[in-house]
This record gives C-alpha cells, sequence and structure tokens, in this order.
C-alpha cells in the first residue's frame, strides 16, 4: 500500500512525529505505518525557534539521516516552504524525493519577526495568493513525474482567528482546486467543525493531536484519515527529561540515573 493509499484506510492513519533517528527507529518497532518530521522538535534540537529559522540544509541532513535508517514512509514538514517562490519550493521537494521523502506538509501561515521587539508572530497569508503558488508548484511536481503527496495545512484554527471554520472552508476550496492531496487542520477539536470541513471536500482531512478530541476510532468515524502528533511527544519527553534530572540532582546518587520513574 503506497503512501496516498494509507490516506483511504478504514482507520485514520496515524503518523508519528519524529526529530531524529532513534525516535524514528521506536516509531518503526512500534509498527507505525508511517511518520512524519515535526519542524518544531526539530528546530529545538538545534536550538532554533520553529518558523523556518533552521537552515534548510539542517533539515535535509536530519531527512537524510533518518532515511538512511528507517524504512517507514516519511513525509516532511516543509513548513511554508522555505520560500514563497514555487521554483524555489520545487527544488526544495526536489531534494527531498532524493532521499526517499513521500510527502511534504506545506502551511499557510508565516512565523514573522519583529527586530525592534522581538517577538515573533504567526500570520495567515493570503488563501488565493498562496493557491496560486500551491497550483504551479504542483504542476511542477506532475510535469517531472516527481510522486510526493503535498498535505496543506490550514492554520486559521490554529491561530484562534473568530471566524476560523468559516476561513478554513474557503481555503480548503482553494486548495483542492489547486491540487492538494490532503488538508491538513492542526488545533480543529469539534465534532461538528471536523465533520463541516470532511464533507466539504473530497481530500483526506488531517487532523493534529489535542487534548480536546476524542479518540482515534471517533475520529475516523467523523470521517478524518490523518492524525498527526506535532511536536507534542517531542515536549513530554523533554519535561520527562528534566524531572528525571532533578531526581538525579536531590538524591545525589549516580544509581539514581538508573532508578528513574517514567510516565
Amino acid at each position: 500500500m503506497n503512501f496516498k493509499q494509507l490516506h483511504q484506510q478504514e482507520h485514520a492513519l496515524l503518523i508519528a512525529n519524529v526529530w531524529d533517528v532513534p525516535s524514528a527507529q521506536q516509531a518503526q518497532e512500534l509498527g507505525f505505518q508511517a511518520i512524519g518530521t515535526s519542524s518544531a522538535a526539530i528546530a529545538a534540537t538545534f536550538g532554533y525557534e520553529d518558523g523556518e529559522s533552521m537552515a534548510f540544509s539542517t533539515l535535509c541532513f536530519v531527512v537524510e539521516r533518518i532515511t538512511s535508517q528507517v524504512s517507514l514512509p516519511l513525509t516532511v514538514d516543509l513548513e511554508a516552504g522555505y520560500s514563497d517562490d514555487p521554483l524555489v519550493i520545487v527544488e526544495h521537494i526536489r531534494q527531498l524525493a532524493v532521499f526517499g521523502v513521500v510527502g511534504i506538509n506545506i502551511e499557510d501561515s508565516l512565523v514573522n519577526n519583529n527586530e525592534s521587539t522581538q517577538a515573533s508572530e504567526r500570520v495567515l497569508v493570503d488563501a488565493e495568493t498562496f493557491s496560486l503558488t500551491l497550483k504551479t508548484v504542483k504542476q511542477m511536481l506532475n510535469n517531472e513525474q516527481i510522486d510526493i503527496f503535498v498535505n496543506v495545512r490550514t492554520d486559521p484554527f490554529l491561530l484562534g482567528t473568530q471566524d476560523a471554520l468559516t476561513q478554513t472552508l474557503t481555503r480548503i476550496a482553494f486548495y483542492e482546486s489547486a491540487g492538494a492531496d490532503g488538508i491538513f487542520i492542526p488545533c480543529i477539536t469539534e465534532r461538528s467543525d471536523i465533520e463541516t470541513c470532511v464533507q466539504s471536500t473530497s481530500l483526506p482531512i488531517n487532523v493534529m493531536c489535542m487534548a480536546q478530541l476524542t479518540n482515534f476510532d471517533a475520529l475516523a468515524d467523523y470521517g478524518v484519515k490523518r492524525i498527526s502528533m506535532g511536536s507534542f511527544v517531542f515536549e513530554r519527553g523533554l519535561k520527562q527529561l528534566k524531572e528525571n534530572l532533578t531526581e538525579v540532582l536531590s538524591k545525589n546518587l549516580s544509581s539514581q540515573i538508573f532508578n528513574l520513574t517514567t510516565y
């Protein structure tokens, strides 16, 4: 079953989001059908903020190492494409395809950095402009016969916009017309919103794990075809690491390293 077919199963495709070779290997050992990189987790590993502050070449280094050690289908979080030029975006995808990557995520928001305040803000890009870029990217990939599943992330719910559902539906229509293979809606949690989005398109809908979401079987009943974990597993691991190191310090014993509590 190829990666595109994995989005047409009765149960939703659960993606293990990984950030290095060990995390990818563990996902493979546990029997996941596919893995995806987490841009936030990889950026944090190298000391960067999420939002394309890390060089694309660093992402390629991580991706190459993962694909060299793990046989699972890998989809890569390309953020906003590391460019607004479709020619450059396609070149990035071309490089990832060489490593054996089968899919990418590309998002319709950007992180703008304010140098004077040293603050960053994520904002939605114009849907029509983004869809034109997406259309060009898809046409070029098709012309070059580069078989990559393009999962488009749309961020009104993530950003908490007042008209999140309306904006999302508008953007889904634009991106489906542009040739997207799937739609990713992070932070959507309400059943009625999910079902409305599912019913608005023929494309597989991808949601992100959230504390408020129901179980995976119920999500599949709503019509969800793919579930991602974002950077949450990575963040939980860091929290556990801090707690473990705190225990070692408090016990003042090297033996405590070998007797640490786990979740």
